[in-house]
Protein backbone atom coordinates (compact mmCIF):
# COMPACT_ATOMS: atom_id res chain seq x y z
CA UNK A 1 0.00 0.00 0.00
CA UNK A 2 1.43 3.41 -0.92
CA UNK A 3 0.83 4.99 2.51
CA UNK A 4 1.98 2.02 4.59
CA UNK A 5 5.30 1.99 6.40
CA UNK A 6 7.85 0.87 5.61
CA UNK A 7 7.57 2.17 2.06
CA UNK A 8 9.35 0.61 -0.93
CA UNK A 9 12.46 2.78 -0.53
CA UNK A 10 12.77 1.91 3.15
CA UNK A 11 12.38 -1.80 2.38
CA UNK A 12 15.10 -1.67 -0.25
CA UNK A 13 17.39 0.22 2.13
CA UNK A 14 16.78 -2.37 4.86
CA UNK A 15 17.70 -5.21 2.52
CA UNK A 16 20.82 -3.32 1.42
CA UNK A 17 21.89 -2.87 5.02
CA UNK A 18 21.31 -6.54 5.76
CA UNK A 19 23.26 -7.65 2.69
CA UNK A 20 26.22 -5.35 3.35
CA UNK A 21 26.44 -5.51 7.15
CA UNK A 22 25.11 -8.94 8.04
CA UNK A 23 25.16 -11.31 5.08
CA UNK A 24 28.28 -10.42 3.07
CA UNK A 25 30.74 -10.42 6.02
CA UNK A 26 29.47 -13.80 7.20
CA UNK A 27 29.46 -15.62 3.87
CA UNK A 28 32.24 -17.40 2.05
CA UNK A 29 34.05 -15.39 -0.61
CA UNK A 30 31.81 -16.41 -3.52
CA UNK A 31 28.50 -15.86 -1.72
CA UNK A 32 29.76 -12.67 -0.04
CA UNK A 33 30.61 -11.33 -3.49
CA UNK A 34 27.10 -12.14 -4.71
CA UNK A 35 25.60 -10.42 -1.65
CA UNK A 36 27.60 -7.28 -2.47
CA UNK A 37 26.50 -7.47 -6.11
CA UNK A 38 22.88 -7.74 -4.95
CA UNK A 39 23.33 -4.72 -2.65
CA UNK A 40 24.81 -2.76 -5.56
CA UNK A 41 21.85 -3.72 -7.76
CA UNK A 42 19.57 -2.33 -5.05
CA UNK A 43 21.63 0.89 -5.10
CA UNK A 44 20.80 1.23 -8.79
CA UNK A 45 17.12 0.52 -8.16
CA UNK A 46 17.00 3.18 -5.43
CA UNK A 47 18.65 5.79 -7.62
CA UNK A 48 16.24 4.96 -10.42
CA UNK A 49 13.23 5.27 -8.11
CA UNK A 50 14.49 8.56 -6.67
CA UNK A 51 15.95 10.27 -9.74
CA UNK A 52 14.44 8.45 -12.71
CA UNK A 53 11.06 10.20 -12.89
CA UNK A 54 12.61 13.69 -13.06
CA UNK A 55 15.19 12.50 -15.59
CA UNK A 56 12.48 10.93 -17.74
CA UNK A 57 10.44 14.12 -17.61
CA UNK A 58 13.45 16.19 -18.67
CA UNK A 59 14.28 13.76 -21.49
CA UNK A 60 10.65 13.83 -22.63
CA UNK A 61 10.67 17.64 -22.67
CA UNK A 62 13.94 17.75 -24.64
CA UNK A 63 12.63 15.26 -27.20
CA UNK A 64 9.34 17.11 -27.66
CA UNK A 65 11.30 20.29 -28.36
CA UNK A 66 13.85 18.58 -30.60
CA UNK A 67 11.29 16.69 -32.67
CA UNK A 68 8.52 19.31 -32.50
CA UNK A 69 5.91 16.74 -31.63
CA UNK A 70 4.12 15.36 -28.62
CA UNK A 71 4.08 11.62 -27.98
CA UNK A 72 5.16 9.11 -25.36
CA UNK A 73 8.80 8.99 -24.35
CA UNK A 74 9.22 5.59 -26.02
CA UNK A 75 7.62 6.78 -29.25
CA UNK A 76 9.76 9.92 -29.28
CA UNK A 77 12.92 7.89 -28.73
CA UNK A 78 11.94 5.58 -31.60
CA UNK A 79 11.28 8.60 -33.81
CA UNK A 80 14.63 10.11 -32.82
CA UNK A 81 16.46 6.91 -33.73
CA UNK A 82 14.74 6.88 -37.13
CA UNK A 83 15.65 10.51 -37.78
CA UNK A 84 19.27 9.92 -36.79
CA UNK A 85 19.49 6.88 -39.09
CA UNK A 86 17.97 8.90 -41.93
CA UNK A 87 20.34 11.83 -41.32
CA UNK A 88 17.39 14.17 -40.83
CA UNK A 89 18.76 16.16 -37.88
CA UNK A 90 21.98 17.53 -39.35
CA UNK A 91 20.62 21.08 -39.14
CA UNK A 92 19.94 20.59 -35.40
CA UNK A 93 23.21 18.83 -34.59
CA UNK A 94 24.19 21.00 -31.56
CA UNK A 95 20.77 20.55 -29.97
CA UNK A 96 20.81 16.82 -30.75
CA UNK A 97 24.25 16.37 -29.22
CA UNK A 98 23.25 18.30 -26.07
CA UNK A 99 20.23 16.01 -25.72
CA UNK A 100 22.24 12.82 -26.27
CA UNK A 101 24.98 13.89 -23.86
CA UNK A 102 22.49 14.82 -21.15
CA UNK A 103 20.54 11.60 -21.61
CA UNK A 104 23.74 9.54 -21.39
CA UNK A 105 24.87 11.49 -18.30
CA UNK A 106 21.51 10.88 -16.61
CA UNK A 107 21.68 7.15 -17.34
CA UNK A 108 25.22 6.99 -15.99
CA UNK A 109 24.18 8.89 -12.85
CA UNK A 110 21.76 6.05 -12.16
CA UNK A 111 23.98 3.12 -13.14
CA UNK A 112 27.46 4.36 -12.18
CA UNK A 113 27.24 7.52 -10.06
CA UNK A 114 31.02 7.68 -9.55
CA UNK A 115 31.55 7.99 -13.31
CA UNK A 116 32.86 11.38 -14.34
CA UNK A 117 33.42 12.15 -18.01
CA UNK A 118 36.84 13.31 -19.06
CA UNK A 119 37.08 17.07 -19.57
CA UNK A 120 37.13 18.13 -23.19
Amino acid sequence: MPSDRPDALELIEAVQTFLREQAAPNLDTRHGYHARVAANALDIALRELRQGPAMNTAEHDRLRALLSRNDTLDALNAALAGKIRAGELQDRRPELLRHLRQTAADKLAIAIPRYRPRPK
